[in-house]
């Protein structure tokens, strides 16, 4: 189709896709507050209701883009930042497979699949062409954590979830080991390199997901009360968490706009693990943490919400998220 008629439909960036992460996320915590602290199930399914929503809404756009401003997408997709995103739509399938889950069983399984299909032939292709080199340091930000890292990291967590703990085992290996060389990468960038755009810097939001996620699923894997693995990776949650915080200000010099949504796929599967182990007993902190991170999850992903609808609200939502694009 022409550029004439590309304005015909909302062009949505792959990105935008966090938003599903966020509400799957914390749909699944207020699932899991349901049966450790009895609080209202319908609140946890509303909002998994609503990320299923969204999901199939941009989904259909992001769909229609490739059919109809074939141009726009495939520049996207050949950005050497922006490309990363794409594989979001992969995570939030299963993270949506997830939330369906008590709903229908064949439907949950075959959106599980299919999220976790793309995801892996997403992450090879992409990882492929990274492996080639002639990457310039300014492209290197947390968006590298997305296309394997996330992707195997969250297809564990579902796997685990649904049952399937030896797929699941693999899956969280893969995450694991590529999480760990890719850390390495990303802190020589932040420590030696020019200081990080504006725009770029809510993406450092994404730190927080591998240890999280990582964390959930490996709770998701086993069984008792936490281990010393499991109680290692929350502590380094934590320390991720106070990171963050110390760079707010720092990161907030860029107005709001939807790449805030990267803080909130972490944010969540923390509060979600240390609420699996409450679950699971035993006298750890890290159980003993689960309110306060549960409250802190909700406090995340409802602000950012807030903002966003803001946005939507104004008419700026789809805008600010182009220019952000274009920087």
């Amino acid at each position: 189709m022409r550029a004439g008629n590309h304005r015909s439909f909302p062009r949505v960036p792959a990105g935008m896709y966090g938003m599903v992460l966020g509400l799957a996320g914390l749909g699944g915590d207020w699932r899991l507050a349901h049966e450790l602290w009895d609080f209202p199930a319908m609140v946890g399914e509303v909002i998994n209701v609503l990320a299923i929503a969204v999901w199939v809404t941009i989904s259909v756009f992001y769909a229609a883009k490739w059919i109809f401003a074939r141009d726009e997408a495939l520049e996207e997709a050949e950005h050497p930042i922006h490309c990363c995103f794409i594989g979001l739509a992969g995570v939030a399938t299963m993270l949506v497979a997830r939330a369906v889950l008590p709903y229908s069983h064949p439907v949950a399984l075959a959106l599980l699949f299919l999220g976790m299909a793309f995801s892996i032939l997403f992450a090879t292709w992409r990882t492929g062409i990274m492996w080639r080199g002639g990457r310039d340091h300014e492209a290197t930000t947390a968006i590298l954590y997305l296309p394997t890292v996330a992707g195997s990291l969250v297809s564990a967590l579902v796997l685990g979830s649904f049952g399937y703990t030896g797929l699941a085992q693999l899956l969280f290996g893969a995450g694991m080991f590529t999480w760990a060389a890719t850390e390495s990468v990303l802190l020589q960038r932040l420590l030696t390199a020019p200081e990080m755009a504006p725009a770029l810097r809510p993406t450092l939001g994404i730190v927080l997901a591998p240890p999280a996620v990582a964390c959930a699923a490996y709770l998701s894997m086993t069984s008792g009360p936490p281990d010393l693995f499991a109680n290692g990776l929350l502590g380094y949650c934590l320390l991720q968490v106070a990171l963050l915080i110390r760079v707010v200000p720092w990161i907030m010099k860029q107005p709001f706009a939807p790449s805030y949504w990267a803080a909130t796929l972490g944010t969540t599967a923390l509060a979600s693990a240390s609420m699996r182990m409450a679950s699971r007993g035993g006298d750890g902190i890290g159980g003993q943490l689960a309110p306060y991170l549960f409250f802190f999850a909700n406090i995340v992903v409802g602000a950012i919400a807030i903002g966003t609808i803001a946005l939507l609200i104004q008419g700026r939502l789809l805008s600010v998220s182009h220019a952000r694009a274009a920087e």
